[in-house]
């Protein structure tokens, strides 16, 4: 009794948990290796990644903040003419082409009361969805920013079904794209763009045409700290003067900015974020019959996780003796 005991709770603790930030599905795989000059995006590598759709066509992106929200940014509504029943939110996808999309209604739209077309400023809106998303390898929340930025981010993506060549409004892509992306220091950046203000931030990459562009907008710029941790959502996708033009980063709004605006609107709405993504009954049965196998191999937390169901077995046995 005492080692099955061991067992179960060994294989709850390997099971798919998914917190924010975590990518199960792209991390238990291999890696091999158009946003502008991006690659294709792997399956489950951007699990928060969303489509915001009118009449089922690709309007801008969005990242899974809960299982009831998605963010992204205010310009995309501007000037507020669409209506939450307009919208579709698609989830857990890299291909918008898929006859099986996950597609979400939108109960609610809420732009920042501040956001200002002419400069930009304020660019972040919340969509609060019909109905709960639940959690799965595809479908994850990104992690709000830390309190405490790092001076320097390990590793920053952006991704998208924007345009892969500005000079072509055909060039939309159904497949996700996704570009690294660095981030710019903001004097550095104000030198390029005059009217930059504080709720904004510049990333780019210097040595190639990577960007974001049209259609992209509202997506996440996503990093994380070292390899293998937790994704942190740092900007929304907001502008720019072109795509993908060396030397001249995008635009992003600085999500660090507005994580008491979002904790208010959110719980105004009565959907707090603290509120956990569920996992489907079938999907739980599937991941208990899996657990007993280590996801990640090489993680620390499987090791830990091994040793301690060795030494728990040693001592069950001793304990008979």
């Amino acid at each position: 009794m005492f080692l099955s005991s061991i067992l179960l709770l060994i294989a709850h603790a390997l099971g798919a948990d998914v917190g924010c930030g975590e990518r199960p599905m792209y991390d238990r795989r291999t890696q091999y290796s158009r946003i502008i000059g991006g690659l294709e995006a792997e399956v489950g590598e951007f699990p928060w990644q969303v489509s915001i759709q009118v009449n089922n066509v690709h309007l801008c992106g969005g990242a899974i903040l809960s299982a009831w929200w998605i963010l992204t940014a205010a310009h995309c509504f501007y000037p507020g003419k669409l209506s939450p029943t307009d919208l579709n939110v698609v989830v857990g996808t890299n291909d918008l082409t898929s006859p099986s999309l996950n597609i979400k209604k939108v109960t609610s739209i809420v732009m920042h009361k501040d956001f200002e077309k002419f400069t930009m400023d304020n660019d972040i809106a919340l969509l609060l969805l019909g109905s709960p998303i639940s959690s799965s390898d595809l479908e994850v929340p990104i992690c709000m920013p830390p309190k405490t930025s790092p001076s320097k981010w390990h590793e920053c993506w952006v991704a998208g079904w924007g345009l892969t060549n500005s000079d072509d409004k055909k060039s939309m892509k159904t497949d996700l794209m996704k570009a690294p992306m660095v981030i710019t220091g903001w004097e550095e950046c104000l030198k390029v763009f005059p009217s930059l203000t504080k709720n904004m931030l510049c990333a780019g990459y210097e040595n190639e045409s990577y960007d974001a562009c049209q259609g992209d907008s509202g997506g996440p710029l996503a990093c994380t700290t070292r390899p293998g941790s937790k994704w942190y959502q740092v900007g929304i996708i907001s502008w720019g003067r072109s795509c993908g033009m060396k030397y001249t980063p995008g635009i992003y709004t600085v999500l660090a900015n507005y994580i008491l605006w979002i904790e208010k609107v959110t719980k105004m709405e009565g959907r707090p974020l603290g509120v956990r993504m569920k996992v489907p009954a079938n999907q739980r049965k599937l991941e208990s019959t899996q657990a007993s196998k280590c996801p990640l191999p090489s993680s620390l937390r499987c090791e830990l996780l091994l040793g301690l169901l060795s030494l728990m077995i040693l001592r069950s046995f001793s304990s008979w003796e």
